[in-house]
């Protein structure tokens, strides 16, 4: 059958900025870095629960490929946007008792995995993230390593990154990484702006994050991505223009651009950055589509949400292959993966459910010490979640669903099954987000900004009209 919408089967990287799209569909939204969202995870799923599905990973002899998450929450200062689960001190004997507990929490699980040449031990992705991982001296950082190379064998071309601040990385720092196998590394900007870094607290040179990036280049790493944030205080249009002049220049294989979410109740640090000195939401639209002319100019593809990446990068190829997922760390090439967390806070993925660690460091410590795995809630998904959460990861990933794949795999009549998100779709078809097919459903270049709110469509628990006032906006 020849397609109502022949341009929408276009590549999945083009992308047409509408403001009036924009402003009409801006409101607060999961990232849906899982379906369901950690906020729906209860503590009715516990210790026992995980206990349970982590013994199911090797039933039959065939377990999920692993990925492994370790969070390291300490940083020395503050900055004022952030909201991440960390723990800021300039007292380096707190992250020497953290990865003592470290140790602990991983033998723990590691006498629940099987023999420790097992193949259910073998890890294709690994990921240290913060906080600020490079708080950690040499030292602990190869303590670390060690205690995860006990537990764990890392496959052949495992992809092994870290995330660092350049203003806790000297000369030489980068390359001692390398030698403990890391291969990818994620380096923090946000904004060259001098006024900008000073609004935010985190005053970063040009040349510190260069000398990071070089040093990467000349230590053999796979890949460097560079994170932004667009709409901070002090930003402005000429401003967030002259730090893309820099970014492009660095030559990054990716490059993330996130939007700050101003949530000062959620956040406390974020009550230190006044309100009246944020970019209004024209110039946050505004800022955020120079970025984008930006960086596609400069050959970067668009990977959806708030992910760019160079032709050539393995992010880009997973998608043009089908092969790209996404999880807790963003978009990912290893699809499909069984994901321990280890670490205050830290989230993972074991078969059909989720997991999150305690909060509290105390919390975390207590538990370990009581000979308790330090999780304190989660979720046992449905076959409805399941169902969902195909269809959200196939709009987030490749901003398409085959329809017949989804009934084939889930054996339901997609029509029936979501007749309700169907007439939803159709008011967002006539907006021209998407365009409906009796086989396909497509995010056009013209929504694809905006997926996160098609994605919503399909979310049951925000259909339940549940708490949305503490997402982000979209844009």
């Amino acid at each position: 059958m020849r397609s109502k919408y022949p341009e929408m089967h276009s590549l999945a990287s083009e992308l047409v900025i509408d403001p009036a799209l924009i402003r009409k569909y801006d409101a607060s939204g999961p990232r849906y870095t899982s379906y369901p969202t950690a906020d729906r995870f209860v503590d009715a799923f516990g210790e026992d629960s995980f206990r349970q599905w982590l013994g199911r990973r090797n039933i039959g002899g065939i377990a999920q490929p692993l990925s492994v998450y370790v969070h390291l929450p300490f940083c020395s200062s503050v900055c004022y946007y952030c909201g991440c689960n960390k723990v800021v001190t300039r007292d380096h004997s707190r992250s020497a008792k953290y990865i003592k507990y470290l140790e602990k929490e991983l033998a723990m699980l590691g006498g629940l995995l099987g023999a420790p040449d097992a193949r259910e031990r073998r890890i294709g992705q690994l990921h240290w993230g913060g906080g600020t991982p490079t708080f950690l001296a040499d030292e602990e950082m190869a303590a670390v390593m060690r205690m995860l190379d006990t537990q764990f064998t890392r496959e052949e071309g495992a992809e092994v990154s870290i995330e660092v601040d350049p203003r806790a990385a000297e000369a030489g720092r980068i390359a001692f990484l390398a030698g403990l196998g890391f291969n990818r590394l994620s380096v923090g900007v946000q904004d060259f702006d001098a006024a900008v870094q000073q609004a935010v607290h985190r005053v970063q040179s040009e040349a510190e994050t260069r000398r990071v990036v070089e040093e990467a280049r000349a230590s053999g790493f796979r890949s460097v991505s560079l994170d932004l944030i667009y709409g901070l205080p002090r930003q402005t249009l000429d401003s967030f223009n002259a730090t893309l002049d820099k970014v492009v220049a660095l030559d990054p294989d990716r490059i993330s651009l996130y939007s700050y979410a101003h949530l000062p109740a959620l956040f406390k640090p974020q009550r230190r950055i006044a309100a009246a000195d944020l970019p209004s939401p024209e110039s946050k639209l505004q800022i955020l589509t120079l970025a984008i002319g930006r960086l596609t100019r400069a050959g970067y593809v668009y990977i959806g949400m708030d992910h760019f990446a160079k032709p050539t990068d393995e992010l880009a190829l997973a998608q043009s292959q089908g092969r790209l997922q996404r999880n807790f760390q963003g978009y990912s090439t290893h699809a499909e993966a069984d994901m321990l967390g280890f670490g205050v806070s830290a989230i993972g993925r074991v078969g059909p459910t989720y997991y999150q660690n305690l909060k509290r460091l105390d919390d975390y410590y207590s538990a370990l010490d009581a000979g308790r795995i330090p999780v304190q809630r989660g979720i046992e998904l449905t076959a409805d979640d399941l169902l969902r959460r195909a269809v959200i990861q196939s709009l987030t990933c490749h901003f398409r669903v085959s329809i017949e794949s989804i009934e084939i795999a889930y054996l339901i009549d997609f029509a029936r099954y979501f007749a309700d998100e169907l007439a939803d779709l159709r008011r967002l078809e006539a907006d021209g987000l998407v365009g409906l097919e009796p086989d396909w459903i497509i995010v056009t270049p013209r929504g694809r900004m905006l997926v996160r709110t098609v994605c919503m469509v399909f979310d049951k628990y925000l259909r339940a009209r549940q708490q949305v006032a503490a997402y982000s906006k979209v844009i």
